[in-house]
C-alpha cells in the first residue's frame, strides 16, 4: 500500500472514530434532557408519554392527601389556570406546603396523574424557579405559548 493511501485510511478512521463519538455524546445528552411544563401545557397535551419531565406549580390549598401506613401523598400543582394530580412516594422537602411553590419530576401515568420520583420545594419566600414563575404569570393573564417547553435542563441521572 502506498503511503499516501495508508495516510488516506487513517484520516478516514480517525474520522469514523470521531463520528462515532459525536454520535454517543448527543445520543447520552439527549437521554438526559429533562423539560419543564406547566399544568397548561400538560392540559393541553404538549407533554410527551412515556418519558420524565419536570411539571412546575403551586401546590393547591386543600389537596395534598397523605396514605395511612405508607410514604405516598396525593397532591395537585396548579399555575392558575389548569390543574395536575401528582402522586409521590417518599420524603417530601421540609419546606413543601400548600399553597408553595413546587417542581417535581416524574412520568404522566396514562390515568393523567403525574407520578414523580423527585420533588423540589422552593428554598425561601422569595425564590421560585424562573420557567415556574414565568409559566404562573402567564397563565394568570391567559398568554400560556403553545408549542414547545419552557426550559430544559440536564437530569441527575
Amino acid at each position: 500500500m502506498k503511503p499516501r493511501s495508508r495516510r488516506a485510511l487513517a484520516i478516514g478512521a480517525g474520522l469514523a472514530a470521531l463520528g462515532v463519538a459525536v454520535a454517543l455524546v448527543l445520543n447520552a445528552f439527549r437521554s438526559n434532557l429533562v423539560f419543564f411544563y406547566s399544568p397548561s401545557q400538560i392540559a393541553a397535551n404538549e407533554a410527551p408519554q412515556g418519558r420524565a419531565f419536570r411539571i412546575g406549580g403551586l401546590v393547591e390549598d386543600g389537596s395534598l392527601k397523605r396514605d395511612p401506613g405508607s410514604l405516598t401523598v396525593n397532591f395537585v400543582v396548579t399555575d392558575m389556570a389548569q390543574r395536575v394530580a401528582v402522586r409521590y412516594s417518599g420524603l417530601l422537602p421540609d419546606l413543601f406546603k400548600e399553597g408553595k411553590g413546587v417542581v417535581a419530576q416524574g412520568k404522566l401515568g396514562s390515568d393523567g396523574v403525574f407520578v414523580a420520583d423527585q420533588v423540589l420545594a422552593k428554598h425561601d419566600e422569595n425564590y421560585m424557579p424562573p420557567e415556574a414563575a414565568d409559566a404562573l404569570e402567564k397563565a394568570r393573564h391567559g398568554q400560556l405559548p403553545q408549542g414547545a417547553p419552557k426550559m430544559a435542563q440536564g437530569s441527575s441521572r
